[in-house]
């Protein structure tokens, strides 16, 4: 009796956890995966469906944002958006339909008077961001996936403690998972030295519960609302190119930023520091960020918190309007159908499309998912390049020469539906050309890949990768 109980409730679990996934799974594809899961592992399926498989950050921000606590808070002051002489000098206009279709989706205006300069790998980009907290007077808050317990952590932990001890407000959250990168765990350092830091979405089976895909991926730095850094660029050893110690090195690069935009990336970091610490937060008048430059940027906050996957809109946004060449460089390509077909048809339209991608990952499973949708969009003209070792870690997207998305998310899934990311809109030629040279120095250095070499690959191999591909929207 009581065995046939505990079976029916089994079932009943089941059969309820399978409904679940089939009415709120939007990917179709994530959604059958879940419901064979639950149907085929009774009991242990559903626990992993609602331990795993179930967003609930997005219903619950709602209640956040009510209760004005973060995830998507905005201020009552925002700068000033761009003016028509502005529109006119910077934006092309087969590119105002990209102005048109930001401000529909994200919930930030295109502003001017910004300044955008790159920084490569660690060499650059630390010094100048070790530079800004050691001038710090009034606030430094600073967010990363890694934070690096090594020479590098090491160093910006001295550097806020230094602050700290100022009198500045210094705020640091890390990732939960980014965290355990590396032992011992920097949070110890920070919390020795008075630094007020804290996790984002720590791994509980209660209170918020055990979210291991829902990871906080941003990387900014926003010193006394006058200069910030953003990218890709995690506090890491790695980044050190030039010297990294016995570890494998891993290129990237970031971004100082100077001017009104500096306010996207403050109330970002301010929205997730809210979520994490639960802090009622109040308004407050924050110094107006100088104008020092021409460019117009729009910070875009992307996330399973938003009502829209942002990103992703403003990518295919981007391929349908580019007139000339697409450049793309990205540790992690895995395109799903709306990306492909948005790829497929720039280049059917004339657009020189080039995608640069590392030669050897970090990760191998996401190498070979990716190599399996490779075909589909080299038959249409798109050319894929591999560029050779340190691994690249760099992120960008470059149309016509004019526009530029930067920041911290990849071209997958995990970036555009599971992680929470900071992009910055760029219409700068500046920015532009110095980035398209980058480009191309890494594209005249790359091997070009063609279709023949991939239909040569061993049957193994590419049972290999299309086995890989099918976990495409988990990987």
């Amino acid at each position: 009796m009581i065995h046939s109980l505990y079976i029916g409730i089994l079932l009943i679990f089941s059969l309820a956890s399978a409904g679940h996934a089939l009415l709120n799974k939007r990917d179709s594809r994530a959604g059958l995966l879940w419901v064979i899961i639950c149907l085929a592992i009774p009991g242990a399926g559903p626990l992993c469906y609602w331990l795993l498989g179930v967003n609930r950050i997005r219903s619950r921000a709602l209640g956040w944002q009510r209760r004005g606590r973060g995830l998507h808070w905005v201020d009552a002051q925002h700068p000033m958006e761009v003016q028509p002489d502005e529109m006119e000098k910077m934006v092309p206009r087969h590119l105002r339909t990209m102005v048109t279709l930001s401000d529909s989706v994200t919930r930030r205006p295109l502003v001017g008077g910004n300044r955008i300069t790159p920084l490569f790998n660690g060499e650059q980009a630390y010094p100048a961001m070790l530079e800004a907290i050691a001038g710090a007077r009034q606030s430094v808050f600073l967010s990363s996936y890694i934070f690096d317990s090594g020479r590098t952590g090491k160093a910006f932990a001295e550097a806020l403690a230094s602050a700290a001890a100022r009198g500045v407000d210094v705020r640091v959250l890390i990732d939960a998972l980014g965290e355990c990168y590396s032992l011992p765990r920097v949070r110890s350092l920070l919390r020795k030295s008075g630094i007020n830091a804290v996790l984002f979405l720590p791994f509980s089976l209660s209170r918020r519960g055990f979210y291991l895909n829902l990871r906080n991926h941003r990387k900014l730095l926003v010193v006394d609302n006058a200069l910030g850094f953003t990218g890709g660029m995690n506090l890491d050893d790695r980044h050190l190119v030039e010297s990294p110690r016995g570890r494998r090195p891993v290129t990237d690069f970031h971004f100082r930023i100077e001017g009104p935009v500096l306010d996207h990336l403050r109330e970002a970091f301010l929205e997730d520091w809210h979520f994490a610490t639960g802090e009622q937060r109040k308004e407050k008048e924050w110094p107006s960020s100088r104008r020092v430059g021409d460019a117009l940027c729009r910070g875009v906050s992307a996330g399973p918190n938003e009502e829209l996957e942002k990103l992703h809109w403003l990518i295919i946004g981007a391929l349908n309007s580019a007139r000339k060449k697409v450049r793309i460089m990205t540790p992690y390509f895995i395109p799903d159908r709306a990306l492909i077909m948005a790829i497929n048809a720039a280049s059917l339209r004339g657009v020189a499309v080039e995608i640069i991608l590392p030669q050897h990952n970090n990760l191998p499973y996401v190498h070979w998912a990716s190599q399996a949708y490779h075909w589909e969009i080299l038959q249409y003209g798109t050319r894929i390049f591999y560029q050779p070792p340190p691994f690249c870690h760099g992120k960008l997207l470059v149309v016509d020469g004019r526009y530029s998305l930067i920041g911290s998310a990849n071209i997958d899934p995990r970036s555009l539906r599971l992680n929470f990311e900071f992009c910055v809109e760029v219409y700068d030629r500046k920015l532009c050309r110095s980035m398209v040279d980058h480009f191309d120095q890494t594209l005249a250095r790359s091997r070009e890949v063609h279709l023949e070499t991939l239909d040569g690959r061993p049957l193994v191999v590419r049972l290999r990768d299309s086995f890989a591909k099918l976990f495409s929207p988990y990987i």
